[in-house]
């Protein structure tokens, strides 16, 4: 199948016990900011079963998701939620997808 998704980005975060309801709302808040002012396709946030949270967002292309990494955050007070919550994070991995094989939930 061809790329129909763009370029993707993983994000890795460890989040402190009790905060996590406050990551996932500054998680969704930012998500949903970007889409709608920064051409984001939107994310999807997973808890991992080693007590990770692991994010896969999409985009257009690698350049819309470098103008925004340029622009700095998207919402100010979403960051601060998230950044609260956040005990340690890891380096974004940046995907360009060759196969797109998923299929929407139903």
């Amino acid at each position: 199948m061809e790329n129909n998704i763009g370029f993707c980005v993983i994000y890795r975060f460890k989040v402190r016990h009790g905060s996590e309801e406050r990551f996932r709302q500054g998680w969704t808040r930012m998500t949903e900011v970007i889409r709608e002012q920064r051409s984001g396709l939107g994310s999807r946030l997973h808890l991992s079963d080693d007590g990770w949270w692991v994010a896969y967002a999409q985009w257009p292309d690698r350049q819309a998701w470098e103008r925004s990494q340029q622009s700095g955050t998207a919402d100010v007070d979403a960051q601060q939620m998230m950044a609260d919550a956040i005990e340690e994070s890891m380096p974004p991995i940046l995907l360009e997808p060759k196969v797109d094989l998923l299929l929407a939930a139903t």
